[in-house]
């Protein structure tokens, strides 16, 4: 896949999860898809769906700061806008197969609210 493509893919996928436009974001995932964050080791396709994808937009705005390409995969800086306020930064490592997304991996970073720092909650 052409480089121009894979950041037009990202792109699309985060608008698409946005607009919470979930058969959009269906059709650009391989059936053999898996998640990956500090709370999902790997999940598949449908726990993804299941999961991470709520009844109703959860997200203001999603604003793609950064693609770094590299082979067949691609690292994307993004920060985001909550409906309640909270702001985020995180990267998350996109890797593709032909045309689809076959692996998203998400590092989460730090988060505010009003312009105030969030401490996340540490398990021991």
């Amino acid at each position: 896949m052409a480089a121009k493509n894979r950041a037009q893919l990202i792109r699309r996928y985060f608008a698409a999860y946005q607009a919470n436009e979930r058969d959009v974001a269906e059709m650009m995932l391989t059936d053999d898809f898996t998640f990956t964050s500090p709370y999902d080791d790997a999940i598949d396709r449908a726990t993804y769906f299941a999961r991470c994808w709520p009844g109703s937009p959860a997200f203001k705005s999603i604003t793609i700061e950064r693609i770094c390409e590299d082979a067949d995969a691609a690292f994307v800086l993004y920060r985001c806008e909550t409906v309640d306020g909270k702001t985020f930064r995180n990267t998350e490592l996109h890797a593709f197969r032909d045309d689809r997304l076959r692996s998203v991996e998400v590092y989460f970073g730090a988060a505010y609210r009003g312009g105030v720092f969030i401490p996340q909650n540490q398990s021991s």
